[in-house]
């Protein structure tokens, strides 16, 4: 009985000092890490005089361009070009006309009936045409009075 309180007591001295030994490794570690810039060091900064080309602007920063991103085995045997290639929503918009309006409010339904949106009123004090959805209103400048 004696040498299994014997066996008990050293084995918890054991993992005792091994935690404490794991926990002082680890917080010589974490602080071994922390540094401080050097002042004496000089830092570049790189300037970004010309502005990117309109092909290579992408709707976020780490988005590729398709013909990156399609690249790998997933993509081995597909014919990107049978795939279909829906336009971006600004695109749609974009080939809408400009409907002109007289007033400085417009209202939209989005086309009425089950396809359309609830009535929204547009401002129109802007100048240029103002979007609602995929339509575009533009106020006219027509002398009325």
């Amino acid at each position: 009985l004696t040498i299994r309180t014997r066996i008990r007591s050293t084995y918890s001295t054991y993992q005792h000092s091994r935690a404490l030994s794991s926990s002082t490794h680890f917080y010589n570690q974490s602080t071994s890490q922390i540094t401080r810039p050097d002042p004496r060091e000089e830092t570049v900064v790189q300037k970004n005089d010309g502005l990117p080309k309109a092909k290579s602007i992408t709707w976020s920063a780490n988005q590729k361009p398709k013909s990156q991103a399609m690249i790998g085995p997933r993509f081995e045997q597909t014919n990107l070009d049978a795939q279909p290639n829906p336009l971006p929503a600004i695109e749609l918009i974009k080939k809408q006309p400009i409907r002109m309006v007289p007033s400085r409010v417009a209202a939209c339904d989005g086309g009425g009936g089950a396809l359309g949106h609830p009535r929204v009123f547009i401002n129109l004090d802007k100048p240029g045409p103002q979007p609602c959805g995929g339509l575009r209103f533009e106020r006219s400048h027509d002398d009325h009075h």
